[in-house]
């Protein structure tokens, strides 16, 4: 793609003084939504407070775009492979651009995946321990075939989880009556308690003033 690119940096303390640098190529056209939307740097963040619990996990990002937390999920030792929709094969190719930059490109997978498809791509994921997803309640119409796929896989591999996090930006967000259809358990992470509070998460300005909000699926 010839679109003009910028790139973001992300730099989350780890212990003992130290720090893990992730950057991020963002892709100054509003036809792909290739930059890194404010819910990411959120799941990012609870990313690095569950470090050791995600080493050697095998994690699913959907939608992954620039992939930020699946690409922090690889440097801090996880099974990464990165999705998104298979009908749009530039995003997955930015997704690749952005584990090139991150030299984990050689260490994660990648699969096209359309939400609400039961795909040769889905039927044929390896195992899975963790499905991430940041803001992929966007679009409403999206909304049940975002979980459809999320109860697919936790249907399959059991003792899996989903970690979600989503900006809120209508008053009256309600995906209750999917969760009972698909028999979708949620519990709702407070941000403060992984250190998301901020508007400046990995000392990049996001989330901002957005409000955004975690969930965690299980069944």
């Amino acid at each position: 793609m010839d679109e003009k690119c910028m790139k973001r940096k992300f730099v989350f303390d780890l212990c003992n003084e130290q720090q893990i640098e992730i950057n991020i190529p963002e892709i100054l056209d509003p036809r792909y939504g290739m930059y890194t939307w404010p819910a990411a740097a959120v799941l990012a963040q609870y990313i690095v407070n569950r470090r050791d619990y995600i080493k050697t996990k095998f994690i699913l990002e959907l939608g992954a775009g620039t992939s930020l937390p699946g690409i922090l999920a690889s440097k801090l030792g996880a099974n990464v492979t990165l999705s998104d929709n298979s009908l749009f094969p530039q995003c997955i190719e930015h997704s690749k651009r952005s584990c090139k930059e991150n030299q984990v490109l050689d260490k994660v997978d990648f699969v096209g995946i359309t939400w609400g498809q039961y795909s040769l791509a889905l039927l044929n994921l390896p195992h899975v321990d963790i499905v991430l997803a940041s803001d992929c309640f966007y679009d409403e119409k999206d909304f049940e075939d975002v979980l459809v796929t999320v109860a697919f896989i936790l249907n399959r591999y059991k003792n899996s989880k989903s970690w979600i996090t989503y900006q809120e930006r209508i008053s009256d967000f309600d995906i209750v009556h999917l969760l009972h259809k698909w028999k979708l358990k949620c519990c709702h992470i407070p941000l403060k308690m992984f250190d998301a509070g901020s508007s400046s998460i990995g000392q990049s300005h996001l989330p901002g003033n957005h409000t955004i909000r975690m969930i965690e699926l299980t069944l």
